[in-house]
């Protein structure tokens, strides 16, 4: 629960949403306390071309560069504050890569939005995984000159996660281990040091904790909270297949815009005069 004085960021998994499910995404992210949400798995869809327009008609700032080509995935960021776009520095699915900074009173602070691609054992899957990850990292160097939160769906295990799954392998592990050789570091695992959390639970009942957030070495003292909301996952009416991961920093936004809530926007149609 973001408070005065503070700035809260939410990530949250749209799993490709059709546009009834997209209403119902739409309602839960609306009530939502934090100022910032980065939703991961995009398309050029119906839902979530429903969602960028709510929520640019309610005055909210959206960025949204559509996942090219047809069936590919990638990130919409969306804000209650003053954001402008930032350059990922990502070439390899640069929508899979988006980044906007917001104004605080002590300085701009850059959310760099995330959706790592997911693979199989094919080697097409597996080369596509490892370029991405490879640019990504070289985008990142030198992050801790700068407020940066690194926040997404990494599709990525911590090297020491419980259970541990063979599937993954060390060059995996080497990019979150990378992060921390650049200077970032996990804010659930720094708020929950011992903490045995998973954003994603398969048929089987296997956990894993694929949601992830990651402060530059200047916002480690701001970190006030990091949390999971499992409800999305959990709640009968089921809105994805992620739990969202929220972030909550001491830092005071310079500009809020003023929005209007995204499900009274759409247009009614005119009433019948007879």
């Amino acid at each position: 629960m973001t408070s005065a004085g503070t700035l809260g960021v939410l990530t949250f998994n749209l799993n490709n949403p059709s546009r009834g499910q997209a209403e119902r995404q739409l309602a839960y992210l609306a009530a939502r306390p934090e100022q910032i949400l980065v939703l991961t798995e995009t398309a050029d869809s119906a839902g979530c071309a429903l969602l960028e327009r709510r929520f640019t008609d309610a005055g909210y700032s959206v960025a949204f560069p559509g996942p090219e080509p047809r069936g590919e995935r990638g990130v919409m960021i969306v804000s209650r504050l003053a954001t402008r776009p930032s350059p990922s520095g990502v070439n390899y699915l640069p929508h899979r890569a988006v980044a906007v900074t917001a104004d605080t009173t002590t300085g701009p602070l850059e959310v760099f939005g995330i959706y790592v691609p997911s693979r199989d054992a094919t080697p097409a899957k597996i080369t596509r995984k490892q370029t991405f990850l490879t640019d990504l990292a070289a985008a990142l160097h030198g992050g801790d000159d700068r407020a940066r939160l690194l926040i997404g769906d990494f599709n990525l295990l911590e090297p020491d996660h419980s259970p541990r799954y063979r599937f993954f392998q060390p060059w995996e592990y080497a990019f979150y281990t990378g992060l921390g050789a650049q200077g970032y570091v996990d804010a659930f695992r720094t708020a929950h040091p011992q903490a045995r959390a998973y954003s994603w639970v398969g048929k089987t009942g296997d956990g894993y904790r694929y949601d992830h957030a990651h402060l530059s070495g200047r916002l480690t003292d701001r970190l006030l909270g990091a949390a999971y909301a499992h409800e999305p996952r959990t709640m009968p009416e089921r809105l994805t297949d992620h739990s969202a991961l929220s972030v909550e920093l001491t830092l005071t936004p310079a500009r809020t815009l003023a929005v209007v809530p995204p499900a009274r926007t759409e247009q009614q149609p005119a009433p019948a005069l007879f």
